[in-house]
């Protein structure tokens, strides 16, 4: 059985998205997304965010790019990768 790497993201951007090329020419956007959340503590109910940063290579990237814009909801799919 294989592994399965799948995640769906809805939130809103934290700063507008930015399109770079790789020296090879391959597009490269990149952009950060808060996605909030509502917690229970004690008696009341809190806002708590996570932020994940967003990467699209090649064509896709290229497309959406001019639409990521601070604070504009977006829902993304993909794989997690995780850095240390």
């Amino acid at each position: 059985m294989a592994d399965l790497n799948t995640v769906a993201l809805t939130g809103r951007l934290t700063k507008d998205g930015e399109l770079k090329y790789t020296q090879s020419g391959t597009a490269v956007t990149s952009f950060s997304l808060a996605v909030n959340r509502r917690e229970k503590r004690g008696d009341t109910w809190e806002d708590a965010a996570s932020f994940f940063d967003v990467t699209l290579f090649g064509r896709q990237g290229e497309a959406v790019q001019r639409y990521l814009t601070k604070g504009q909801q977006v829902a993304v799919q993909g794989e997690l990768k995780q850095d240390r």
